[in-house]
């Protein structure tokens, strides 16, 4: 027969609420790198215009004139005109010529006063991605509401592998790409059994999902999720409480990926972060 003195059973007890306090306070640290990055300068807050490029000249400037139209009060009224032909996008000013894009090339960030901006390419198309780093949306911005820190969605996940499986991605301005999928996410919520598709950045895994939380407490869209490569097991930590909203929650400036049919859960994930409107 096994015997606990009370003095075990208080130091059992108190381990575990230290274990909780350790995971609450690295959720919390995740939640304020989190904010840090979203008003960085390289965070979305900022972003101040998407400007699809058209095949030849395209001019930019605070001048409603321009083909891209800057915010006036910190830009001058002309910037100069983008060339796009044959894949190459070439800026163009008074006194100098740039490439500013083409594939293989590391993409150049142009300033001007507070702006910043630099070429994306989407599918075949070509914009101009603008910031403001004096920008509306980062002068409003009061942070973001979230679930409470819960440990029980913190979950240990099956990696069930899918090499050379291709996912059809369509964002939120309806364009639809093509993306591999290295495996999918199989785990265990209360009684039911979900899988997630995933697909690879880097050295992480990158997930889109969607739950039946979407359009009430949290982004209608879905949200995102990070996580670690697969360990020796095969086992992944799929951690909803570090769940957060795609860039289109903060601006409508940008070009989210959708969840696609199978990441969308049908369960309430009540984890990460909320959208009221910020």
């Amino acid at each position: 027969m096994i015997r606990f003195s009370l003095y075990s059973i208080l130091c059992f007890i108190l381990l575990g609420f230290r274990s909780e306090d350790s995971y609450t306070r690295q959720i919390q640290e995740f939640r304020k790198e989190r904010i840090n990055s979203l008003k960085s300068e390289s965070g979305w807050l900022n972003l101040a215009g998407l400007f699809w490029l058209k095949d030849g000249k395209n001019t930019l400037g605070g001048d409603e004139k321009n083909d891209f139209v800057f915010p006036s009060e910190h830009s001058d009224p002309f910037l100069g005109e983008l060339v796009l032909k044959d894949g190459k996008v070439i800026y163009q000013t008074v006194s100098d010529t740039m490439l500013v894009f083409q594939a293989g090339i590391k993409v150049p960030v142009i300033s001007h006063r507070s702006l910043r901006w630099f070429i994306i390419k989407r599918g075949d198309k070509f914009a101009v991605r603008l910031r403001d780093l004096e920008g509306e949306y980062l002068k409003a911005f009061k942070g973001i509401d979230c679930f409470p820190t819960d440990s029980s969605y913190r979950i240990v996940a099956d990696f069930i592998p899918t090499k050379g499986k291709m996912m059809t991605i369509i964002d939120v301005t309806g364009r639809a790409y093509q993306l591999e999928s290295p495996g999918l996410l199989r785990f265990k919520i209360g009684k039911g059994f979900y899988e997630l598709e995933t697909s690879q950045e880097g050295n992480n895994l990158f997930i889109v999902f969607g739950d039946l939380t979407n359009k009430k407490q949290t982004y209608g869209a879905g949200r995102f999720i990070d996580t670690s490569l697969p360990d020796a097991q095969g086992k992944v930590v799929l951690d909803f409480n570090k769940a957060y909203n795609p860039p289109c929650a903060f601006t409508p400036f940008a070009t989210c990926p959708l969840p696609t049919p199978a990441n969308k859960l049908a369960v309430e994930i009540r984890a990460g972060e909320q959208f009221h409107g910020h």
